[in-house]
């Protein structure tokens, strides 16, 4: 009994072996076989897509006149307030007069007084010439001494310097009159410009000083049917941005309804904010029915590019690449390089030979051509009958960021383009029709062209 238990264990082992030999063997060969790969498929269809740009903005009266006081007082009437229609001349505002009133008065005794002197000083003048004179005459009959004549010819000289003194006193006088009758007609407040009235700062009985700027007391818009939006355009996209580009914006005010625009410049002058650099584009808005008001928040899509009844796939089928093996099986075979041109005599040497300023020019003007063509030339992958991946090389145009336009390929409306793989491949997703990408502004706003 004891000897046949070693046995037991033995025989035990060596099936136990055997077992997981063959379950090993068996996975190797049959049960580690790799799932058949399934794939997600789209048609391709046509429609219209939209190539944009978005970003937000403010919207501004395109002519904004801050109207203010050049002298200081107490606001003593109001004729103008919030949402005023006001024509050019028209009084806004009146400040009390009696202070520049008086200054008007001082300033006239001034002028009365400088008068005066200088009626004075050119009868003093009148004197000492005469007496000049007679000094002179009595002189030439030895009568007096020249000292005596020196002297007359000292004081003539001296009342006529006082003459001019005191003329340059009266023009004095006369401007500082001239400047109290301004400083007393700004009391009355006046439009300079036909507008309405956006913003008033004072009310009556509220005194203003003017001792260092002017303050402001009213904000005239010259003409709210006719509006600006000054939008934040990222330096990404500002490129893709030119004067007179169709602008299509929302407001929060009304969120279903949509507004035109056009783009009338595009500044040169950056911003820089959080190591964001942005260009101010300018929106000209027409605003007939008065619904927009300034300082609504804008958010403006820039229309780049439309295409009407384009041959449209989903951006995942440019994306999308198989797996390795099935990428050699059904990839072509890599073309073989072209033999490299034999060096001539001219540059045996190794040496470049010298190129002219236009071949340069030229030269960059191909590589950029090229260049531009390998950036539109792209691989997308069919689902053919078989249910293989099937690649087809294809031109991209304009993408709004969910479908891309197919200028030119071996593609036609119906076929199935892969867009991944996994669950849901008995089922063919339709490709979303391009209507404009992403409709939520951001500051700076980005281009739906990603790929």
């Amino acid at each position: 009994m004891k000897k046949s238990m070693p046995r037991k264990l033995v025989s035990f082992a060596v099936i136990a072996a055997l077992g997981v030999g063959g379950y090993l063997t068996y996975n190797k060969y049959n049960g580690n076989k790799a799932e058949a790969v399934t794939y997600q498929a789209s048609e391709v269809q046509r429609g219209r897509v939209t190539s944009q740009v978005t970003a937000t903005g403010t919207l501004q009266p395109r002519v904004t006149v801050q109207v203010g006081s050049q002298v200081s007082g107490r606001i003593l009437e109001l004729h103008a307030d919030f949402n005023t229609e006001v024509k050019k001349g028209q009084l806004l505002a009146k400040l009390d007069p009696k202070l520049l009133d008086a200054s008007v008065l001082r300033s006239k005794a001034s002028q009365t007084s400088a008068q005066a002197s200088l009626g004075k000083a050119s009868a003093l003048k009148n004197d000492a010439y005469t007496k000049y004179k007679r000094a002179k005459a009595l002189a030439a009959k030895k009568l007096v001494a020249q000292a005596e004549v020196d002297s007359a010819w000292a004081s003539y000289q001296s009342a006529k310097a006082s003459v001019t003194s005191a003329w340059a006193d009266l023009q004095q006088a006369k401007a500082a009159l001239d400047q109290s009758k301004t400083n007393a007609a700004y009391a009355t407040v006046i439009s300079p410009i036909d507008g309405v009235v956006i913003s008033r700062s004072v009310d009556v009985g509220q005194t203003v000083a003017a001792s260092l700027s002017a303050p402001t007391l009213f904000t005239i818009a010259e003409n709210l049917t006719k509006m600006e939006i000054h939008t934040s355009v990222a330096e990404s996209d500002v490129g893709k941005v030119a004067p007179n580009q169709r602008v299509n914006f929302t407001v929060d005010a009304y969120p279903g309804e949509r507004f035109n625009g056009v783009v009338k410049q595009i500044r040169y002058s950056p911003k820089t904010e959080s190591n964001v650099v942005t260009y101010d584009a300018v929106v000209e808005v027409e605003n007939k029915e008065l619904k927009l008001r300034p300082g609504m928040t804008a958010n403006v899509t820039f229309i780049v590019a439309q295409k009407r009844d384009a041959l449209l796939v989903p951006n995942a089928a440019l994306r999308f690449r198989p797996s390795a093996e099935v990428m050699a099986k059904v990839a072509p075979p890599a073309e073989a390089a072209p033999a490299r041109r034999p060096r001539t005599a001219q540059n045996a040497t190794g040496k470049r030979p010298e190129m002219t300023d236009a071949q340069r020019a030229e030269r960059r003007k191909r590589f950029q051509a090229r260049r531009n063509k390998a950036s539109k030339e792209r691989t997308i992958w069919l689902l053919d009958e078989t249910g293989m991946p099937k690649p087809v090389k294809v031109t991209v145009g304009i993408t709004d960021g969910s479908v891309t336009e197919i200028v030119k390929g071996d593609l036609e409306q119906g076929a199935k383009v892969i867009i991944g793989t996994g669950k849901g491949a008995g089922k063919t997703k339709p490709a979303a029709r391009g209507r404009g990408g992403n409709r939520r502004g951001g500051r700076g706003g980005r281009s739906r062209s990603f790929l």
